[in-house]
């Protein structure tokens, strides 16, 4: 009998254990059923939110915000474009397109009178990308962007020479051509970066010999001296070298200081053997037409 009973027992218990695992599959399958149209709708929604066209940052978006720039550029739009350029330089940092957006909006600044700004769009650039290819071109730019010879209306009315005016952006512009010549010799853009240095060279001379002719004209010998010698010390074989030993000849002499006066006018008979100043008279400079003086 327990025999009997214990077999009774044991059937009674695989029948109520089929009867649990059928309900369990039941309900797992249920469960999956579930689970695979939450999954479903989940990817739908999130297919949605992802969208290219609706992505700002997207490849294709980017490139049509740069592709109107482009032509805000071409139409002298320039306010407009640098907006563009600004959001793609923000959203394409890294990249190529963020690289060349940074150039663009470095002239664009320029050619909308924002010197300032272009420098330092271009000195962000030559920070961020030491190894990028268009390094020579950003040294370029920057060059140019200082090498500002226009005098506007009223300097090419009174024919103002631009030794006269401040020279602390020909500087500039003189150190970054200079860094372009000699990081990259070969460069497309170096031949042009040494004409331009060479220009600037005789314009940073001629306006060292301005200040020394302003300093002699008032009777301040001494800082005459100084400074048409400084000019000699800094810019050798420039052109305005010629004036500079005659106003230090000419500022020695009113000093009293015979041996000085007498060095330079002998330095200034060997390396200009035909020089008008030699004959105690100076070179007269062109004047504008309502110039009386």
């Amino acid at each position: 009998m327990i025999e009997t009973w214990a077999l009774r027992r044991t059937s009674a218990d695989k029948a109520t254990v089929g009867a649990g695992q059928a309900r369990t599959a039941r309900q797992s399958l249920a469960l999956t059923a579930v689970m695979t149209v939450l999954t479903a709708t989940v990817m739908g929604l999130s297919g949605c939110s992802s969208n290219p066209k609706d992505d700002p940052n997207s490849q294709a978006n980017l490139e049509k915000l740069y592709a109107e720039a482009k032509e805000d550029m071409i139409s002298g739009s320039y306010d407009r474009a640098i907006k563009s350029l600004e959001r793609i330089e923000g959203r394409a940092a890294g990249t190529t397109l963020g690289q060349q957006a940074q150039l663009d909006l470095a002239w664009a600044n320029y050619k909308s009178g924002e010197r300032v700004q272009a420098v330092t769009v271009l000195d962000r650039f030559i920070k961020l990308n030491p190894s990028s290819p268009a390094l020579d071109y950003a040294l370029y730019m920057k060059g140019l962007v200082n090498f500002n010879d226009d005098l506007g209306l009223f300097g090419r009315i009174a024919r103002q020479d631009i030794s006269e005016r401040d020279q602390q952006a020909a500087r500039d512009s003189m150190q970054a051509f200079k860094q372009l010549v000699e990081q990259f010799p070969d460069s497309k853009y170096s031949e042009d970066g040494r004409v331009r240095i060479d220009y600037i060279t005789n314009s940073l001379a001629a306006y060292e010999v301005h200040v020394a002719r302003y300093y002699y004209n008032r009777g301040a010998y001494l800082a005459a001296a100084n400074r048409a010698q400084a000019a000699l010390l800094e810019f050798q074989n420039a052109p305005a070298l010629e004036e500079a030993l005659f106003i230090m000849a000419r500022s020695y002499d009113k000093l009293g200081l015979e041996q000085l006066r007498d060095d330079a006018q002998r330095v200034l008979k060997s390396s200009f053997p035909d020089s008008s100043y030699l004959a105690g008279g100076a070179k007269a400079k062109d004047k504008a037409w309502w110039q009386l003086w």
